[in-house]
């Protein structure tokens, strides 16, 4: 096993960040990058924030990979990446950040959450589980990614990743998102697949001494409503659903995300009116069309 070199690109397209301006990391889904995932979401940040985001191995701006790696070695692989965007920068390396996941991204965020919580403020994990789908599936998905390349999930991805009618709401963001699938290194995406396999954080999760707010989409059937709200339990964290969202949640509402990671990270000062789409608390409406088909690789 390696940690993977990966690659940090920043969201320029906000506000200009004062020198005080805290720094937030966000991480990418399976088969997407970064800056087609977040950026709608970036843009609409209040916060004064510094927003940087990392690529899998072989997705975005990342380089390939062919050796195996864990979730543990990527979420290694973005303390390092920060340690040299930092040093470059010649700011405090060691200045805790703000952290928010989706999907694998959230993985890696969990695994920040046991293996580095004093580099972290607070952190939010979007779409993601303690355990993401079983081992049998996601084994024979990184068997045939790596035979015949991404382009064989793109079906399975469209229909997985978006709530109902989103395709057709919006169809530049679902064509990028796509296209970045596609366009992802067949071999990376495989090890991707390993790690996903081998990740499970379930025994781990009351150990979490981090600020956690779990956000997931309502039509999510990868991580759906009810594997967020056990993440937000065991964490002692807040559950937010999105009611017209999938398990792309940061692209398909940008807006409300924004909204909730600027209250989350004390960015700008908490709203007490409630978002019209979305659910709060432990116990939030987990929506009418959530599913849960806990033997597949879903995500």
């Amino acid at each position: 096993m390696t940690v993977p070199v990966l690659t940090l690109v920043e969201f320029a397209d906000r506000p200009v960040p004062s020198a005080q301006a805290p720094l937030l990391v966000l991480g990418p889904s399976l088969g997407t990058s970064v800056t087609s995932l977040w950026s709608g979401m970036a843009r609409r940040l209040a916060g004064d924030v510094r927003v940087l985001g990392w690529d899998l191995p072989g997705h975005g701006a990342s380089a390939p990979t062919g050796d195996p790696f864990t979730v543990a070695e990527l979420a290694q692989g973005v303390l390092a990446a920060v340690d040299r965007y930092r040093a470059a920068a010649g700011t405090d390396i060691e200045r805790p950040f703000f952290y928010a996941g989706c999907s694998i991204g959230g993985c890696v965020g969990q695994q920040l959450l046991f293996d580095a919580p004093d580099r972290l403020r607070a952190i939010a994990l979007l779409g993601t589980a303690a355990r993401v789908g079983e081992p049998g599936p996601w084994a024979e998905r990184a068997r045939l990614v790596a035979a015949a390349g991404t382009p064989t999930q793109v079906v399975g991805s469209a229909q997985r990743w978006f709530a109902p009618g989103f395709i057709e709401r919006d169809a530049v963001t679902t064509t990028e998102l796509l296209h970045d699938l596609q366009d992802a290194d067949r071999f990376s995406y495989a090890r991707a697949c390993e790690a996903l396999a081998a990740f499970d954080t379930r025994a781990d999760l009351a150990a979490a001494t981090v600020p956690v707010l779990a956000v997931v989409g309502a039509h999510d059937v990868a991580t759906p409503p009810e594997s967020a709200a056990d993440l937000a339990e065991a964490t002692g964290g807040r559950l937010v659903v999105v009611q017209d969202a999938g398990h792309l949640v940061p692209a398909e509402a940008p807006q409300q995300v924004a909204r909730l990671l600027d209250e989350h990270f004390g960015t700008q000062p908490s709203h007490d009116s409630q978002d019209p789409h979305a659910s709060h608390g432990p116990h939030a409406s987990h929506g009418p069309h959530a599913s849960h088909d806990p033997r597949g690789a879903r995500a």
